[in-house]
């Protein structure tokens, strides 16, 4: 007996009328702005191998991962992210292209979410991935873009977050840690469970290290932050990454403010591949990030090609959301509806494909009498029925 023919799995959803019209509508939005910047298109595979998600750099957790086997017994993945297929792509397909390489993407990445977070499985994602350059201003270009996608899809009410992978990596290379350890730590500083977090760094000694750690998810808000994080810990590299990042911080300000531009160096992405500057963008009406992203420099050194690289991706179907609830897009009708009388059906063709080439929306009154056209078009809010006999008459 089937049990599960009528419903869809558990994390996935049905997209009708407006939600798809909407979901377009950002879609061409992003679309525009990435062309204009000079980004080129580029389409990966919904399946890769298992063995692409295990890097060094990246490592997804198994359980979180779609799996499936192909023909010859091989495992393969639902893509769970699309940065590190693009990533196999320029390392192999794109090697001999010129640097730097300015890639953006519009497809589904598929995941395992906790079942209470009401998150979805299945997210439509575009992004933009900058490749071959470590220059300051290919961050500048990163947050910029990225304030340009928040203000396209808002009206304004939106929030942007910078942080720097590089001071979590740093602490912790000097702590002496198991991998399981520092994958805790690293949770707990992005979930900022303070009590649980100095519970596991208490353990490890009463050292500078441990209490900086314990203060860095605390770490968050204004250019204050800077004088706190340097009061905390001082070693040459994240006094260098601190300067950078203010001078980012400062320098971004000018754009967008300070009031909506915060900093905070509790952000540590579970996607271990970052290695610099980390953003992540925020809309009014959603409580979690819909754009984040940041620097990841030796990602594409695990699969045979050391070049630097930045970039983030946008989750579409948050921001379709919101632009929905903001009432933004109406609800699509046709122009006119065609009423063909009994042996005019090929004439109403002509008619309809000479009002399209206008630019008109034009539907065919499948109804064998007038009337319920009529009640059709009021139904559907068509403003136009028009007629077609000896004569064409159109009649509002």
């Amino acid at each position: 007996m089937k049990k599960y023919n009528l419903i869809t799995p558990e994390g996935t959803k049905d997209f009708l009328f407006e939600e798809c019209l909407v979901r377009r509508k950002v879609e061409n939005r992003l679309h525009g702005i990435f062309r204009s910047k000079g980004y080129s298109e580029l389409i990966t595979p919904s399946l890769e191998f298992f063995d692409v998600f295990q890097t060094e750099s990246t490592h997804y957790p198994p359980e979180r991962l779609y799996k499936l086997t192909d023909s010859k017994g091989r495992l393969l993945v639902m893509r769970p992210d699309s940065t590190t297929p693009i990533a196999r792509v320029v390392a192999t397909r794109l090697r001999d292209a010129a640097l730097p390489l300015r890639l953006y993407y519009n497809q589904t990445v598929y995941r395992f979410e906790p079942a209470l977070k009401g998150r979805s499985d299945e997210i439509m994602q575009m992004g933009i991935e900058l490749l071959g350059t470590s220059s300051y201003m290919a961050d500048v270009e990163m947050v910029t873009t990225a304030i340009d996608v928040l203000a396209a899809c808002s009206d304004g009410s939106f929030s942007l977050e910078l942080g720097d992978a590089g001071v979590f990596k740093e602490l912790m290379r000097e702590l002496n840690a198991t991998p399981e350890e520092r994958e805790n730590i690293r949770y707990l500083i992005e979930t900022k469970n303070y009590p649980a977090l100095n519970d596991v760094l208490d353990t490890m000694g009463d050292s500078k290290i441990a209490a900086a750690l314990k203060k860095l998810p605390a770490l968050f808000g204004g250019e204050e932050v800077f004088e706190k994080a340097s009061q905390l810990y001082s070693s040459q590299r994240i006094d260098e990454i601190l300067t950078d990042l203010k001078k980012l911080y400062q320098d971004i300000s000018k754009v967008i403010g300070t009031g909506r531009l915060t900093v905070d160096l509790g952000m540590v992405n579970n996607a271990d591949y970052y290695t610099g500057v980390i953003i992540k963008g925020y809309l009014e009406g959603y409580g979690e990030e819909v754009l984040s992203g940041g620097r990841y420099n030796k990602l594409l050194a695990d699969f045979g090609y050391d070049i630097p690289a930045t970039g983030f991706a946008v989750n579409v179907d948050a921001v379709s959301n919101i632009v929905r609830q903001n009432g933004e897009i109406p609800v699509p009708s046709a122009d006119a509806v065609i009423y063909a009388e009994q042996g005019y059906e090929m004439k109403a063709v002509s008619v309809a494909e000479q009002l399209r080439k206008k630019g008109m929306v034009v539907e065919y009154g499948f109804f064998d009498q007038l009337e319920l056209v009529r009640e059709y078009a009021r139904e559907r809010n068509i403003g136009k029925i028009v007629i077609v006999d000896e004569e064409v008459t159109e009649v509002e």
